[in-house]
């Protein structure tokens, strides 16, 4: 006989890849085609649903330290992810109780229902189940689709905002092809609602292509439309000046410069050739930073290092930062006063706080393209004769780089670029 732990390790030991093929199958003829996986729940290792619930207290507080060392170790097991993502992008507070959460979520998603009637009544698409990859109006506002005759398009929001929804629908029809759960229309269309009212609401930045990529694994993995508008939400919070583009820039351009001044501290050799090699803009990681890797990694391997990322970025002021930005602003969040309370941050902002480092563009993510370009260091070195040559080698990582190894390959450059800047 054996015990409820014992049967989780088997199905742990015995699964692996074939399990996460029953959370997020891909397609028989694309089977080829795709990067292989490398992530495997591992007992002891893994957050599991068992040590998810026995996390939190009888009244719905969440013990988010245990789960942040839990998740750092091992990842999350994929039965929980959409759960557990809701507590690591600033959806909840952990020292909230479950009422309240319950609370705040019907509150949520009664405010989505409102904003995505209020597209609906625009473009009667929009929650349909259906989505469009044909522009609506033309460029001077006049309706082009039949459905728009006699709609008012006179106000220059309502304009630019129905010029993007044909672009959504084309980025819609091509994201994450591979996967038997965008076979549907539905499902695909629940991506194109998510992003439309998104894009309604951002005035200023709208929709940008790569936001479907990372609002994709949030459509999989929360069942419920609302809850996964927030979640996204929350993401673009942390990724959002990524995606601001001009007429001679784009925001990503702001972590490529962190990139460059990071590599030229921790390895001023490698940083020279690439500069030698008109690289040194690093203009070859701009992908990698604007979607987060998706491309270098399976779909399963892509969730694991994110959530292994959010993890380690964790701050337990996040929920406040996001919900009550003004307040967050004016009280600040209170130093750490023993371990305990920093042990409710992740291992990349622990450092942070401890050396009292707050630059913007700094985030995890820059200093992973940093360790990968230092495990392909000697390759670079030897053999890149321009640029073309540091890309080819960079994409030699895809199915071949072990997550956990490079990001903490990355907290090992964060923590000697804080020492050699501090000194300097």
């Amino acid at each position: 006989m054996v015990g409820c732990e014992g049967l989780w390790g088997v199905l742990m030991k015995s699964s692996g890849t074939t399990e996460l093929n029953t959370f997020y199958p891909i397609k028989a003829e694309c089977q080829a085609d795709v990067p292989a996986t490398r992530f495997k729940p591992r007992a002891g290792k893994t957050l599991s649903q068992r040590r998810w619930q026995a996390s939190f207290s009888q009244d719905g507080h969440l013990d988010i330290a245990k789960v942040l060392r839990r998740i750092q170790r091992g990842g999350v097991h994929p039965s929980i992810k959409g759960e557990v993502w809701e507590f690591l992008l600033g959806c909840y507070d952990p020292n909230s109780t479950l009422e309240e959460r319950n609370e705040l979520k019907q509150r949520r998603r009664g405010q989505y229902d409102m904003w995505k009637a209020e597209c609906q009544k625009m473009v009667p698409v929009i929650g349909s189940g259906k989505f469009i990859t044909t522009p609506l109006i033309d460029d001077e506002g006049q309706p082009i689709d039949p459905s728009m005759v006699g709609v008012q398009t006179s106000d220059k929001k309502v304009v630019q905002w129905m010029q993007l929804l044909h672009q959504i629908g084309l980025d819609v029809h091509r994201t994450d092809r591979a996967l038997e759960f965008y076979e549907t229309e539905a499902n695909q269309a629940k991506l194109f609602d998510v992003l439309a009212v998104y894009a309604w609401l951002d005035n200023d930045i709208g929709y940008v292509q790569g936001m479907n990529d990372i609002c994709s694994p949030l459509i999989i993995l929360v069942e419920n439309e609302a809850d996964c508008y927030w979640c996204f939400d929350r993401a673009m919070r942390r990724m959002r000046e990524n995606f601001r583009c001009s007429a001679s820039s784009m925001g990503v351009q702001s972590q490529l410069a962190t990139l460059s001044q990071i590599m030229k501290t921790v390895d001023p050799k490698l940083h020279h050739h690439l500069e030698d090699l008109d690289g040194g803009e690093y203009l070859f990681a701009f992908r990698m930073l604007m979607v987060l890797f998706r491309r270098e990694f399976s779909f399963a391997d892509t969730l694991y290092l994110w959530e292994l990322m959010w993890a380690m970025e964790y701050n337990p002021y996040i929920f406040t930062k996001y919900e009550d930005p003004d307040h967050a602003k004016t009280k600040g969040p209170l130093p750490p006063t023993n371990d305990k309370h920093l042990k409710q941050y992740g291992k990349f902002e622990r450092k942070n706080v401890k050396t009292g480092h707050t630059e913007e563009n700094s985030a995890l993510s820059v200093f992973l393209v940093a360790s990968v370009l230092e495990i392909k260091n000697r390759r670079i070195l030897n053999e890149a004769k321009g640029v073309d040559d540091v890309v080819k080698i960079l994409g030699d990582i895809t199915s071949n780089l072990d997550a956990k190894k490079a990001l903490n390959e990355a907290l090992k450059i964060q923590k000697k670029y804080l020492s050699k800047a501090k000194k300097g």
